[in-house]
């Protein structure tokens, strides 16, 4: 009597598993056609003003003119200084939360709760609080104790200050799963050698979490770069005619570029080939990053 049941029981299990199977296979087939779709799109409307000269060139009449090669190196500048600032910051809070803290003490909840908040947090109010705490706050403070006026405006330092906050959340959560994913055992066994915590944390626990620390510091680069709202006023300028000599000045983005095109430019229409072009350019340059990022976790890993 048991037979036909079981039958019936296991044929239906491997329809829903098919049919599981279809919507995951349709839906991801739907968001890469999608995607291409935009990235030909994209290639077609903005392929035929992707020279040499549009990279290389600085912007003239108004940005209507001329290329994005201030833009491209303020980006590539901003998202190499964020890195450098944030995921020190954001590893050393996920080893004190993981090797360190209490996991029930309210300090390492109230952290964890804060990260969590920050988040989901919209980037333009990551954008006012840059303007609000390292530009008016931090900038105009050092000012006054060097009797300069250095730090008290917008620019390239403030702005990865800014992106190097917006992506904490990303690098903390990225590298405390990293750390929780070496075995206990590992750490137990150093100890008993008589290795300090501290030693067994630096010659023991980060040598194994250092590929997921990189993917916390992929993951923010892919996050900070295309960013624009959260650095819109904190020092972003709308054209330069050369490069930012210092990390205190202001300096060209490509987002902010892109946004400048679309709405500020006297002709908007006219700047339509110059906008996909420059969407080209930043989606390339996104790639570039996380791949450079992603070849040196696999040389890593391999080593």
């Amino acid at each position: 009597m048991q037979a036909p049941f079981t039958s019936h029981h296991t044929v239906s299990k491997r329809v829903l598993g098919l049919f599981a199977i279809g919507i995951a296979l349709t839906a991801t087939v739907a968001v890469l056609g999608v995607i291409l779709g935009m990235l030909a799109d994209f290639a077609v409307k903005g392929g035929p003003e992707l020279t040499w000269s549009f990279l290389t060139e600085y912007p003239r009449n108004s940005n209507m003119e001329g290329g994005i090669f201030p833009a491209l190196a303020g980006t590539t500048f901003l998202v190499l200084l964020m890195t450098l600032m944030g995921v020190p910051i954001g590893t050393a809070t996920a080893i004190y939360l993981t090797e360190f803290a209490r996991q029930d003490s309210w300090f390492a909840r109230s952290v964890r709760f804060a990260v969590n908040t920050l988040a989901g947090v919209p980037s333009i109010v990551f954008g006012l609080f840059g303007v609000g705490f390292f530009v008016q706050f931090v900038g105009k403070g050092l000012d006054t104790a060097s009797g300069s006026s250095v730090f008290g405006d917008g620019s390239l330092l403030w702005c990865a200050a800014t992106l190097a906050v917006l992506t904490l959340p990303v690098v903390i959560v990225a590298v405390e799963e990293a750390l929780r994913a070496v075995p206990r055992e590992l750490r137990e066994a150093s100890l008993a050698l008589g290795a300090t915590r501290w030693q067994t944390i630096t010659k023991v626990v980060l040598p194994n979490a250092v590929s997921g620390i990189l993917t916390g510091s992929i993951l923010a680069v892919g996050r900070g770069a295309g960013e624009v709202a959260a650095i819109l006023f904190v020092g972003v300028t709308y054209s330069a005619e050369s490069l930012p000599d210092a990390v205190t000045e202001k300096f060209m983005h490509l987002g902010y570029h892109l946004y400048v095109l679309a709405t500020q430019s006297p002709d908007v229409e006219a700047t339509l080939p110059l906008q996909y072009a420059t969407t080209i350019v930043l989606l390339g340059l996104t790639f570039l990053l996380n791949f450079s990022a992603i070849y040196l976790r696999s040389r890593l890993r391999r080593r």
